[in-house]
């Protein structure tokens, strides 16, 4: 997923195209005849682009294909690497060494590169993601670039159509709807097997605007790692859903308006910007209760905004806090659902006269409640 990743980026950024020539080195041509590995033939006196390559990968894991790319795109092997492993770094997917670890472009074990494994790992080395670093990859990977979905849901094709080398990819992801395992709405992601990883499978799936993902690993055959996945997205389905949490244009509870110094009014309203929708569990909707956080910059020291103030200036924002028994994480720890605090209406600077008026009504305020308190003293 990550050299898709970086294959995309690369295509979006104008830095390589779908129609250029890839080149194919003696190491990738070598790896591309092993007929023990997932693969499809190159050689070098055929031409392939871009696009061919970048299907033969997404559909099939063509291991040869991807160092192909990886080398188009970085030079060399050793320098996707570093990249693989800035970008991981980049997309917080958490501490190189704890939560992953790249070391070469396809996620074979450097055992199977023919001692020509990257420079600065060794021939046990293989690539190494938590399964939490796995889904937020995962999903930035579709966040960023969802046209993955494009090529990750075609069920088959064949390479080099017409050619003596032709091979007909059947997708390694079964639970397309079309293939043998196949579950409604399911659109991507990647499979992989390593001896150390088991059979895995990072899946995904949209139904009724709700996508999840879902990372199944060391499952012990072809078929239990899509047997979990069904298990999740089951799960996943009938127990969450998203719903409409606090609607746009609502007045918080208790915190309606704000007070407003020299102004016209001495406080305006305030709501939502907009309708703050959120991923809840089936039932727990109660549990949510709104917060109103204000932006301290904006206010004087007595709590207040000052006039002028426009209609929907954004004041603060409104989140959600969570008081039930089950507390649930976004893929992304850091993200807070929330949206936009703002005023309802305008409120003018009051002219000269009527601050003086006020003063000196606020001056004589304060001068009776103290003679009320001295007198009050003397009996």
């Amino acid at each position: 997923m990550m050299s898709e990743y970086l294959v995309l980026e690369a295509i979006n950024n104008g830095a390589i195209s779908w129609e250029q020539v890839v080149p194919i080195s003696d190491l990738v041509r070598e790896i591309s005849h092993n007929n023990n590995l997932s693969n499809v033939y190159l050689r070098q006196d055929e031409t392939y682009t871009v696009k061919e390559l970048y299907e033969s990968v997404a559909i099939y894991s063509a291991n040869g294909a991807t160092m192909a790319l990886a080398e188009l795109i970085a030079g060399s092997e050793e320098s996707f690497v570093n990249m693989m492993n800035d970008k991981a770094m980049q997309l917080e997917l958490g501490e190189y060494g704890v939560d992953y670890k790249f070391v070469n472009s396809t996620g074979l074990p450097n055992q199977y590169l023919l001692g020509k494994h990257p420079e600065g790992t060794t021939e046990k080395d293989e690539n190494e993601l938590t399964v939490r670093a796995t889904a937020k990859l995962a999903f930035h990977l579709l966040k960023d670039y969802p046209e993955v979905l494009e090529t990750a849901s075609i069920e088959r094709k064949i390479f080099k159509e017409g050619t003596e080398d032709f091979i007909q990819m059947d997708n390694w992801n079964w639970m397309l709807p079309g293939l043998v395992y196949g579950y409604p709405d399911v659109d991507g992601l990647k499979t992989g097997y390593t001896a150390q990883a088991g059979y895995s499978f990072t899946g995904t799936a949209e139904r009724d605007n709700v996508r999840l993902i879902t990372v199944v690993t060391k499952t012990s055959s072809l078929e239990e790692r899509f047997s979990e996945t069904k298990k999740l997205l089951d799960y996943g389905f009938s127990q969450f859903s998203i719903e409409e949490l606090i609607p746009k244009g609502y007045r918080p509870e208790g915190q309606e308006t704000v007070g407003v110094s020299k102004g016209k009014e001495h406080e305006v309203a305030v709501i939502t910007d907009e309708s703050l929708i959120s991923f809840v569990r089936v039932g727990e909707r109660d549990n949510y209760i709104p917060v109103v956080t204000f932006d301290q910059e904006r206010l004087n020291e007595n709590g207040e905004l000052i006039a002028p103030v426009e209609k929907g200036e954004k004041i603060g924002t409104i989140s959600l806090e969570y008081v039930g028994e089950n507390d649930y994480e976004f893929i992304d720890s850091n993200y807070i659902a929330q949206v936009d605090v703002i005023t309802n209406e305008a409120i003018e600077e009051a002219g000269f006269f009527s601050l003086v008026l006020r003063s000196v009504g606020g001056f004589f305020s304060e001068l009776w409640v103290t003679l009320y308190n001295a007198i009050k003293g003397w009996f």
